[in-house]
């Protein structure tokens, strides 16, 4: 397989550590990694599967001087939106975290084990959905497949790790009774029902992430979705509630079968030996966990589902990196 360049833009962030962490497992077939930072980051060294890298400042004449093949974006979306065309202008596929390019027609929103087919049409911009949003559509792409989804309402309970470092220091530091820096009111010991600004819906921008970025992943633009999201007092990892409502008829253990031999799933699924999906079982995996699945009697065809994973890989870094996995077998060629 032949060599290639990754930069990873955003190196010494929470998701930044991660893409670190997971490209040291995954031991791709690269020859050099290039690490972006602000210039307040400039400068220090990062071991990297042995070898030990300077990080770069971020700025243009840093990157076009480079040959670059991916580069993986965490750095928010007013870094996206000046750099990606940078990267994607010298030859560079990005990868990107921030919410910048996701409802973009021209930019693909990929999750690999749902529409990597859409890999095949960027022009250099691929965007990585939302955490929340990556997670759900992993356990809905079988069901809608089998049964066709008519209507989805989700219940989300959000780590603070999902705000980055200063979500997670408000948690640490609550426990200690220290005030909040991040969130408008004590994390610790509290559930916020509020995640990115209120819109004049009075929706969140995270409950529209949700709703738009589910309908275009699905390619389902009339898909009825509606969200509710939530902050909660853990670290890592993501749980959700999932009502859904299909066309066709469907059976528990359709259901069950189809999300059991789904890619990225583990059904958890026995509550009579308590088992069921929890985020201290998904923490450092990549998989999708799913369990708690029931008929909802209220609609003729409808299901209840609890999804759970964690937010920092399998909602930021491991998403991105299954898609630079794909791009490197080949399978899927840029149209």
């Amino acid at each position: 397989m032949k060599k290639i360049n990754i930069a990873v833009v955003g190196a010494t962030g929470m998701v930044g550590n991660k893409f670190l962490e997971v490209l040291t497992e995954k031991n791709l077939p690269v020859e050099n990694y290039y690490l972006y930072a602000s210039a307040k980051s400039a400068g220090k060294t990062i071991n990297l599967l042995g070898k030990d890298l300077t990080v770069i400042e971020l700025k243009r004449e840093n990157i076009v001087d480079k040959k670059i093949d991916i580069a993986l974006f965490s750095a928010g979306g007013g870094v996206s939106k000046e750099f990606a065309p940078i990267f994607a202008g010298i030859g560079a596929v990005v990868i990107d975290n921030s919410s910048q390019w996701r409802m973009d027609e021209k930019v693909p929103l990929v999750v690999p084990e749902v529409n990597p087919e859409d890999i095949a049409w960027n022009k250099g911009i691929i965007a990585n959905p939302n955490c929340s949003t990556i997670q759900a559509v992993v356990a809905l792409k079988p069901l809608h497949d089998k049964y066709i989804i008519k209507r989805v309402v989700y219940s989300t309970y959000q780590a603070v790790s999902g705000a980055g470092v200063a979500g997670y220091e408000d948690l640490k530091n609550g426990i200690e009774g220290i005030a909040p820096k991040k969130f408008p009111y004590p994390i610790f010991n509290n559930i916020l029902p509020h995640i990115d600004v209120f819109l004049e819906d009075g929706y969140t921008k995270e409950e529209h992430k949700m709703i738009d970025e589910t309908r275009k992943i699905l390619h389902a633009p009339d898909l009825k979705v509606t969200a509710t999201t939530v902050r909660v007092p853990v670290f890592h990892g993501h749980s959700e509630s999932i009502n859904i409502e299909f066309e066709k008829p469907a059976t528990l253990e359709g259901i069950k079968e189809a999300l059991k031999n789904a890619p990225g799933i583990v059904l958890a699924d026995d509550v009579k030996n308590l088992v069921y999906p929890m985020v201290i079982n998904a923490v450092d995996h990549d998989e999708v966990y799913v369990g708690r699945v029931r008929l909802d009697p209220t609609v003729k065809s409808g299901c209840n589902l609890w999804c759970v994973a964690d937010n920092i890989r399998k909602g930021a870094a491991s998403n991105a990196i299954q898609i630079a996995e794909i791009m490197l077998t080949g399978k899927i060629k840029r149209k």
